[in-house]
């Protein structure tokens, strides 16, 4: 499921435009409160990355839109030029009691090649997503290709990796949160950089990650 934020600057302005409150009939229709193209600027860190703003509210900064209703928005009024859809997906989160939520904010990992752990690239994720989805983003962006064997670390203190090793396991399964690094390793032909069993390094052990690590491409 899918859900659309949309400034509420902007949303207030329709409101008026389409009489949605009965205080707001006598104004339905009129050009002086015709909203414009939707518009989600107030809700914008970063012009460049299109980055959404901390802390922001829900009915407050923004409002929840299900995608029917979003295509109906668009197709009536456009979409402010250089903008694109803030699309979040409902997640399911709690511990013991389980609740759907949405994921207005992504989890951002920092990715990075066990060759290269100096070239450190932000990527942000959904928590529904899964470790396979990191692996190929990380394929994709390291330029490694799909005949070439891998292997996901998630680094958790200076000189400490474990190998996240579940493909189909969530982010949120796997415990993984923000400004974790994720290392990527791949095959040297033959051979692993890292050594062909990871369990007899004492530096990297295949195991599933704990809160506070880190992760690599190795």
């Amino acid at each position: 499921c899918i859900k659309y934020l949309v400034d509420s600057s902007w949303f207030k302005k329709w409101k008026k435009y389409v009489g949605f409150d009965s205080r707001d009939k006598y104004g339905m229709g009129s050009q002086n409160v015709f909203p414009g193209p939707v518009d989600n600027s107030g809700l914008l860190k970063d012009w460049d990355t299109l980055d959404i703003k901390e802390h922001l509210i829900d009915e407050l900064d923004y409002t929840l839109v299900p995608t029917e209703g979003w295509k109906k928005l668009v197709s009536w009024y456009g979409l402010k030029d250089g903008q694109e859809p803030i699309a979040r997906k409902v997640v399911e989160a709690g511990v013991f009691v389980k609740h759907c939520k949405v994921e207005v904010y992504l989890t951002e990992l920092m990715l990075c090649e066990d060759s290269n752990m100096d070239n450190i690239v932000p990527r942000r994720f959904s928590k529904a997503e899964t470790i396979g989805i990191i692996e190929r983003e990380m394929r994709i962006l390291f330029s490694v290709p799909d005949e070439k064997e891998t292997r996901l670390w998630c680094k958790y203190m200076s000189n400490r990796f474990e190998q996240l090793n579940k493909l189909d396991s969530t982010i949120q399964d796997a415990g993984l949160f923000d400004g974790q690094v994720r290392q990527f390793e791949h095959s040297g032909g033959a051979f692993w950089v890292r050594g062909e069993y990871p369990g007899l390094e004492s530096n990297y052990r295949a195991r599933s990650p704990l809160p506070g690590q880190h992760a690599k491409y190795a």
